[in-house]
């Protein structure tokens, strides 16, 4: 009796997930050819250092939060009034907050090859970029006129937490504004993965949030 041996399924090989050392993920291409390639899910190691970046740097504010508390009840505090341009800077990194979500939400798009190279986001994340800059000089403009009023690092232990807390933030936003260069360049050369602009976009976003938090605790504690 004859045995009828069952055709083998055929696999398509464009639903094969790519291993070429992206981990596993399959990347999305637009259906022209064109070169600009994203990455759709981020590897588990490369999706979780962001938050743990972020949780050292809460850690670290935290501390320092404590620390201001406790020293505030001290005898030789003396209080002073916050520069207005700090409300300004607020202003400045809340907008780049924005932008820079309207630049997150059109890089699917732009990646895709369904839009054309006139609508590339790149222009979203200049603003993000330049408001970022903005705000680090207008956190130094504070810094000096505190500095004209005869307030300096050492002068009180209310206006050395005012240099501590400032400062520090400030190094963190310019490593997101590293960030935002490194991903503006990987657009650029059309080999930008979607975890690397949303790892950046969470720092970003989370810079915001701390100074909005810092500001509020030198407005009330001050």
């Amino acid at each position: 009796m004859a045995t009828t041996i069952p055709e083998p399924p055929q696999i398509d090989p464009h639903r094969l997930p790519n291993r070429s050392g992206n981990g596993g993920w399959r990347n999305l291409g637009p259906a022209d050819g064109e070169l600009r390639v994203a990455q759709e899910y981020s590897p588990p190691p490369s999706s979780t250092a962001i938050w743990v970046v972020l949780f050292a740097i809460t850690m670290m504010f935290a501390a320092f939060t404590s620390a201001f508390i406790v020293r505030k009840a001290s005898l030789d505090w003396h209080s002073f009034t916050l520069p207005s341009i700090l409300y300004f800077n607020s202003l400045l990194l809340i907008a780049s907050s924005m932008t820079l979500e309207i630049a997150r939400r059109r890089v699917a798009t732009f990646m895709g090859g369904l839009k054309s190279q006139l609508d590339s986001p790149a222009r979203w994340l200049y603003i993000t970029l330049f408001l970022g800059l903005l705000f680090v000089a207008g956190q130094y403009v504070a810094s000096s006129q505190l500095r004209a009023e005869g307030l300096y690092l050492a002068t009180n232990p209310s206006s050395s937490f005012f240099y501590l807390l400032t400062a520090t933030h400030a190094l963190h936003v310019l490593g997101g504004l590293g960030g935002l260069i490194y991903v503006i360049r990987k657009l650029g050369k059309s080999v930008l993965r979607r975890n690397q602009l949303d790892g950046a976009s969470r720092y970003w976003h989370f810079m915001d949030i701390l100074w909005l938090y810092l500001l509020l605790l030198l407005w009330v504690k001050l």
